[in-house]
């Protein structure tokens, strides 16, 4: 599918640092530069969770990946994805099934999706569209999207750790119910999100004071409690239904998942910072 090749990468930006390779950084990948790294230092000084915040986010989108092949969903539609770093969903699939199944990445950041082609070079059951996540008619209907998913089939639709980059002129609400709507029955959709409502004040103010640096970069960020993301779960639609256990904090979405007591433990540690929860499209009755 890709036509990536490493001359392209040569040609991004690397004298800024790119939100895409800080997070790939913090998750002990290497498709980063000196110049991530450093940002990523100080943004450590500010909020040093934040590392541990970003595992526990990766974690959770691989626990909901692996309960969604494990109810049959063969279908992955991954909005905001950034860099292909470890353990992203195509090496979860591909480790969990042989079964055909087909995986359409979504980033609107020229440095995430000349990474994610370039990763993708070899896979023809995965592709990415360079689009922004909020124009939802261009992600649907875009070729690599069309080619690779079946809309009668159902979809994982994961927007992991992304919405938070998105400002309140952004309607997310509305953006997922029109995703929603264009999903089969027994399609998911699945939200993590940084939470504004910890209950710690220090910690609180760890984070504001790391959402304050953010705004002086082109990604801003927004905390948001639990009433809002379980609010945008909820208005879906009808056919839709919340998954067990809710909206939860991460190491409580599907525990038994978790894969050992280091991971658990540092999941127990990071539990107040964010939100994560999932819904089901269920079959309509006649």
């Amino acid at each position: 599918m890709a036509d990536q090749t490493p001359r392209d990468l040569a040609e991004l930006d690397v004298e800024r640092p790119n939100p895409g390779r800080i997070y790939d950084w913090f998750l002990g990948g290497s498709s980063n530069w000196a110049i991530d790294r450093v940002f990523g230092e100080r943004l450590l000084g500010m909020w040093p969770q934040i590392a541990g915040v970003a595992r526990q986010n990766r974690a959770f989108m691989q626990r909901a990946v692996v309960d969604a092949l494990d109810a049959g969903v063969r279908q992955f539609l991954d909005l905001g994805s950034g860099i292909p770093t470890m353990g992203n969903v195509h090496e979860i699939v591909r480790e969990r099934t042989d079964d055909p199944t087909r995986v359409v990445y979504v980033d609107c950041e020229p440095v995430a999706a000349a990474h994610t082609r370039l990763n993708l070079q070899e896979t023809d059951w995965a592709g990415v569209v360079q689009a922004d996540l909020l124009d939802w008619r261009e992600v649907l209907n875009h070729p690599t999207t069309r080619q690779l998913i079946d809309p009668d089939e159902p979809v994982c639709l994961l927007a992991v750790s992304v919405l938070q980059f998105i400002g309140p002129d952004g309607n997310i609400g509305d953006v997922l119910r029109r995703y929603a709507n264009k999903l089969a029955p027994g399609s998911r959709v699945v939200i993590s999100h940084f939470a504004s409502d910890v209950p710690e004040p220090e910690a609180r103010s760890a984070m504001e004071r790391f959402r304050t640096e953010c705004d002086v970069t082109p990604n801003p960020l927004w905390l948001r409690d639990r009433e809002t993301i379980e609010g945008w779960l909820d208005d879906l639609g009808e056919q839709w239904q919340l998954l067990d256990p809710g909206v939860a904090h991460l190491p409580d979405w599907r525990p038994d998942l978790i894969a050992d007591s280091k991971a658990a433990a540092e999941a127990e540690k990071m539990r107040p910072f964010a939100w994560g929860g999932a819904a089901e499209k269920r079959v309509q009755e006649s």
